[in-house]
């Protein structure tokens, strides 16, 4: 995510050395998925910053959603059907879904007893689900969509804007518009039929595989194949200009546009090939069949966020804007958060990977952007807490999450030199592609790769309070 309160400082360039991983270290070094949480039928998955975020005793494995939204009247109509799988004994289970209304549940085609309780909404099926069964949820609801209020004090979920919404769920908006388990730790396939319009487009996450204009209205059928976490859907409405092609690495692009912000967005999103080309040379090959981006006009968002293979903008971005989220579909999106509390592990190599950029490209070197940073007295907000445990979810998107988690990554550099760091960056997102890390998993790879000892200095940049030594 980007945003003007979480913006990096100058970018830089010095040229970075891309290695192969080696086979026998990527075997070496695949981890197992998540843990399961814990307890049957648990409203949350325990996480320390979002206790209520996801569901514990199912997997969903894929959803289906059917949209059909009127931007005058800001009214959706909805129904999700939920392919999952119970991971123990169920006779209840909960979703996330905030404040729309529910006109029918159903589990296998049976009609469900539910209850709503804040934000969880609370299924009893009529027989209890044996561990291991693949289980189907259609719920059918309907109602006028909007945001949730971020401890930061920001919105996110679906957001309305003057000719349709700007939907990015980072960390809890997904249950804004859809029923889920809303949690990184739970990630599905997905399936888009949103009908608007016809003077409207409709733009979520993957590849398009049909549009089809019939009494005013027009449907949009998009499917996203690799696993993604709920928060990082969209399913963005409005007035946009449409350019689609394909790369010559076979991705193929979709970048839908604001008119009024159309001018100012086209020189960056020409470099979008060349900006994935780039990460993919460093970070192996980019994780999904679809790419581009939407650039919205949403003057009172402030952010953009990688929703997956598109990010949205809430205006026309900035090419480290442009090389930052898309950065993210390796770290963040491919690569996926355990907890909350780790998010340096997306905001920091995505804030270093601008970095990356700028030190090959014309700019200033990493090691000048660090060291401009370090300048920074030990009363500046950049040392207010450690990136690794922000403490709370109102500073998940702070300056430390992202500066001074990429000066984590910088320290590492300095210590394993750069032949080294290349590989750690490679190996990290081959070994945990489509699936989650942990810091823990990060360091443990990384001192692999290097063989150097981290502890001490990740626990210093990433654990430590105030600001660190110089390394």
């Amino acid at each position: 995510m980007r945003h003007p309160r979480r913006r990096s400082t100058t970018l830089l360039r010095r040229e970075a050395v891309a290695a192969t991983v080696p086979v026998a270290v990527a075997a070496l070094l695949a981890a197992a998925g998540p843990a399961t949480a814990a307890g049957p039928g648990t409203a949350g998955v325990g996480d320390p910053y979002f206790p209520l975020a996801g569901n514990g005793g199912y997997h969903v494995s894929h959803y289906d959603l059917t949209l059909r939204y009127d931007p005058g009247t800001r009214h959706l109509d909805g129904k999700a059907v939920l392919t999952a799988r119970a991971e123990r004994r169920l006779t209840r289970f909960d979703l996330d879904l905030q404040g729309l209304r529910i006109t029918g549940l159903s589990v296998d085609h049976v009609k469900a007893a539910y209850r709503r309780d804040g934000q969880e909404l609370v299924v009893t099926p009529r027989r209890a689900l044996r561990a291991g069964e693949r289980f189907q949820v259609t719920v059918a609801y309907d109602g006028t969509p909007a945001p949730v209020t971020d401890p930061d004090g920001s919105a996110d979920g679906w957001i309305p804007t003057d000719d349709g919404a700007f939907v990015a769920g980072e960390p809890q908006g997904a249950m804004t518009w859809f029923p889920a388990d809303n949690h990184p730790l739970d990630k599905s396939s997905y399936d888009f039929t949103v009908t608007v319009p016809a003077d409207r487009a409709a733009v979520a996450n993957g590849v398009l595989l049909s549009r089809r204009t019939a009494h005013g209205r027009t449907t949009f059928h998009w499917r996203q194949s690799e696993p993604m976490a709920a928060y990082l859907a969209t399913a963005t409405v409005g007035k946009f200009r449409v350019d689609q092609y394909t790369t010559r690495d076979g991705i193929q692009v979709y970048d839908a546009v604001d008119p009024r912000e159309a001018a100012a967005a086209a020189p960056v999103l020409k470099r979008l090939p060349e900006v994935l080309e780039w990460e993919s040379a460093l970070f192996g090959r980019y994780p999904f069949r679809a790419a581009g981006s939407i650039v919205d006009h949403a003057p009172d968002v402030g952010y953009a966020l990688e929703t997956q293979s598109r990010p949205v903008y809430d205006s026309a971005p900035s090419l480290s804007t442009l090389v930052h989220e898309n950065a993210h579909q390796w770290f963040g999106d491919s690569v996926s958060l355990t907890s909350w509390k780790d998010i340096w592990l997306n905001e920091g190599f995505a804030t270093y990977a601008e970095w990356l950029w700028a030190e090959q490209h014309g700019g200033s070197s990493a090691r000048k952007t660090f060291d401009t940073l370090y300048a920074r007295p030990a009363t500046d907000g950049l040392w207010a807490f450690p990136p690794g445990d922000p403490g709370s979810g109102a500073n998940i998107f702070g300056t430390p999450v992202y500066a001074r988690g990429a000066m984590a990554l910088h320290a590492v550099r300095t210590a394993v030199g750069d032949r080294a760091f290349f590989r750690i960056l490679r190996a990290w997102a081959t070994a945990h592609r489509h699936g989650h890390g942990t810091t823990e998993r990060f360091e443990r790879l990384a001192e692999q790769v290097s063989g150097a000892d981290l502890g001490a200095l990740l626990g210093t940049w990433l654990y430590g309070r105030g600001k660190p030594g110089r390394p």
